[in-house]
């Protein structure tokens, strides 16, 4: 039976993707492991790996380059040696044995009615799964899995052999809602039934929002949010591109989820200043760091003495990462994206250098992968050189705290009761405050503070 190529979910918040290119030649021979298309998730592009082998089979109607594609889509086959080449992607597979039974023509009880013809797509399936499914002669096209991906796992094969998920599984494709993950462990938290709601997603999908409407709606008897208001002035609308779209709802979530709360202050910089203006002069060939860099590795180090902040609200509890991973927000032509210095309290200045140019570089070009983009556990946002003095930064959840930096500049300051001219840079902490409290994030922010006035040391 050909194995179908699926488009798999790159992000917890991907609903599609943007097909790329193929990686291999129709007709090649893939192996397991092989990397064999690049689809563009939300901020970047990514080389799937094959989980089968086989020879590839792209039928004439599969997905072009550029092309929209939705999570779990169809967009391939891999054929064994011999086996027929499927014409289309969408190829319905037949209908198991167990969910309608051939009638016999020449029965008495012979229904005169056809029987409704069920069709799914290929499943999707880790190869776990399939050995499963092949150990215990279980055809996968008929197995109900949850995951909204339709992609099948173990524990459905299992069920199957239970007798619990087979016979069903096309009649509960077509009637049970389909949740994202991110609801259904919502709806866990909050004790609500998220098979009862309606969702507002694609086809109907369950997402975070539905779920959590549905309590308050409950408890306040509130109608569904008003529509928004329409602009009464003439103008003309941009449709937002794909990014500016995760952005937005990324922000909007960093206010609406958590409890932000901004703590700022404006700290001495010369001995900042002077510090960079010494590795200027000391560097050889490596890149000059640059304030930001300087910035990331005192930050990293408090971080790892004041480990408060390197944390996020999950499960209503707090959970503390172990590594101190710092996102770096970079604006580019297309939107904000925010890669990641990976264990960066044990890089040295130098290294976290040649790391963030590396990442400017691509973000400009679009070419920073997924891997680059996640993983990061505390953000700083820099707009100092944009003539910001001070700003309030928005939490990049599910991390629970950012540092906004605002410029260096020279203004009047009092230096033992005489008046001086000095130079000053405002630092401005959003923390979550159900992670932390104000004073231990007031502390980890005049730690730092402390730092960057003796950089040096």
């Amino acid at each position: 039976m050909p194995h179908p190529i699926t488009v798999p979910r790159l992000g917890w918040s991907m609903e599609e993707g943007v097909f790329a290119e193929w990686l291999k030649a129709p007709g090649e021979l893939v192996r397991s492991g092989d990397m064999i298309f690049l689809l563009e998730g939300e901020k970047a592009a990514t080389e799937i790996e094959s989980l089968e082998s086989g020879y590839l089979c792209i039928p004439a109607d599969a997905p072009q380059s550029g092309a929209s594609v939705k999570v779990g889509e169809v967009i391939g086959f891999l054929l064994a040696e011999g086996e027929t080449a499927p014409d289309s992607v969408r190829v319905h597979s037949p209908i198991p044995a167990s969910v309608n039974p051939p009638q016999q023509p020449n029965s008495e009880n012979a229904s005169l009615e056809p029987i409704p013809s069920v069709t799914t797509m290929p499943r999707a399936a880790g190869p776990a799964a399939r050995r499963m499914a092949r150990e215990l002669g279980i055809d996968l096209n008929g197995v109900f899995t949850p995951d909204p991906t339709g992609r099948v796992l173990s524990e459905d094969v299992r069920r199957a052999k239970n007798g619990r998920g087979q016979r069903s599984a096309a009649k509960s494709n077509m009637t049970r809602p389909i949740a994202t993950p991110r609801a259904r462990r919502r709806a866990r938290e909050l004790g609500v039934d998220w098979t009862q709601l309606a969702g507002t997603g694609r086809n109907g999908r369950i997402r975070d929002r539905d779920v959590l409407a549905e309590p308050i709606a409950r408890e306040a008897n509130m109608l569904p949010p008003a529509a928004e208001i329409p602009p009464t002035e003439p103008g003309r609308h941009f449709p937002a591109s794909k990014l500016r779209r995760i952005i937005g709802h990324r922000v909007s979530d960093g206010v609406h989820q958590a409890v932000p709360v901004t703590l700022t202050t404006k700290m001495n910089a010369e001995s900042l200043v002077a510090f960079r203006e010494r590795l200027k002069t000391e560097s050889s060939n490596g890149p000059v760091p640059s304030y930001n860099d300087i910035l990331i590795y005192h930050a990293a180090l408090t971080l790892r003495e004041l480990p408060e902040l390197n944390a996020c609200w999950y499960r209503d509890g707090i959970r503390s990462y172990d590594n101190i991973h710092i996102a770096i927000a970079v604006d580019t032509p297309s939107g904000l994206l925010v890669p990641v210095v990976r264990d960066a309290d044990r890089l040295a200045f130098d290294q976290i250098a040649d790391r963030t140019r590396q990442f400017v570089v691509q973000a400009r070009c679009g070419q920073l992968s997924q891997n680059q983009l996640s993983g990061g556990t505390f953000t700083i946002s820099n707009l100092g050189m944009y003539g910001i003095d001070a700003f309030t930064p928005v939490l990049n959840l599910p991390q629970a705290a950012i540092l906004g930096v605002g410029r260096i500049v020279e203004e009047p300051v009092v230096r033992n009761g005489q008046l001086a001219i000095g130079k000053t840079m405002s630092l401005s902490l959003t923390f979550d405050h159900r992670v932390a409290d104000g004073a231990p994030a007031a502390l980890w922010l005049l730690r730092l503070c402390e730092r960057l006035q003796t950089p040096d040391q």
